[in-house]
């Protein structure tokens, strides 16, 4: 599932290809990919022709391209989901589900999806903030993201620290990857109670969040296959940087014993056994 940084890379690239440029007309080839637009295909179509994409702009995982209308378009990659620039002559892909043109005849936007888990939607009146997507949390890499809130909110919580950072409606944007790898720098193990965790340990932890999507984001994201990719179709390389996800039984980065993998919420946790050692009464 793409994360913050993934998500981010997508923006960026949507940015400088679609900004400013005016929809000629929307091409729905699956239906499922506009699931979440209730009123149809035909009405998709139909609200988007012949506006203008102001900007692209991004809340967590979500996208959203608020138009010259007062609306906006939704976008979830889901598991799959692929946004691409390509030449109006180019091939159709395979698993291609909807097609924008625009009136300038330049590059088209393709919205891609094996899986059919992701989607797109207009939100009416949404080109300032979705109201279907405003309960989710900003995230820390948002100059409005508020520190010291996140911090006495997390600590509230009698919930264990990974499952808090996972809570789209606390923080937004950390997936399973990022938590396993800011907590391996924090040196945390991720079934901490957060009721029991100090203000400097929560905010050095929420340090150590920034700094590896920051760095995520400078190297385009993680790919562990082809269904995550940039606009113009490439691959990001953290999972070059990587110190904790999917590392069992390889040395610690840091202390050289071999990091463990364990079970979480029908996925896997990736910790260091030494540097990160279990807490010793359970969450319950």
């Amino acid at each position: 599932m793409p994360e913050l940084p993934e998500v981010e890379t997508v923006r960026q690239g949507l940015a400088k290809w679609v900004s400013g440029r005016r929809i000629e007309a929307v091409e729905v080839r699956h239906p499922r990919a506009i699931r979440r637009h209730l009123p149809g295909d035909v009405h998709f179509a139909a609200v988007l022709a012949g506006r203008t994409i102001t900007d692209v702009s991004r809340r967590g995982k979500y996208l959203w391209l608020p138009l010259d209308s007062g609306d906006a378009i939704i976008a979830h990659l889901g598991m799959s989901g692929q946004l691409l620039m390509q030449p109006a002559d180019a091939p159709d892909e395979t698993h291609l589900r909807v097609r924008f043109s625009f009136a300038d005849d330049g590059p088209e936007l393709r919205f891609i999806d094996q899986r059919t888990f992701g989607g797109l939607s207009v939100s009416e009146g949404g080109a300032e903030l979705p109201d279907e997507i405003a309960h989710i949390a900003r995230d820390p890499m948002d100059p409005l993201f508020d520190d010291e809130a996140f911090v006495a909110a997390l600590r509230r919580k009698h919930t264990e620290i990974k499952r808090a950072l996972l809570d789209q409606t606390l923080i937004s944007g950390v997936g399973n990857i990022y938590a396993d790898e800011a907590l391996w720098r924090a040196q945390l193990h991720g079934t901490r109670p957060t009721d029991a965790l100090t203000k400097p340990v929560v905010r050095r932890l929420l340090a150590h969040v920034r700094d590896v999507l920051g760095e995520a984001i400078v190297a385009g994201g993680t790919s562990f296959d082809a269904l995550y990719v940039n606009v113009n179709g490439q691959s990001g390389y953290f999972d070059r940087s990587l110190d904790a996800y999917g590392r069992e039984g390889q040395p610690c980065h840091r202390c050289g014993t071999p990091m463990r993998r364990e079970q979480f919420m029908n996925r896997s946790s990736f910790s260091c056994p030494r540097c990160q050692p279990r807490p010793r009464k359970p969450l319950r």
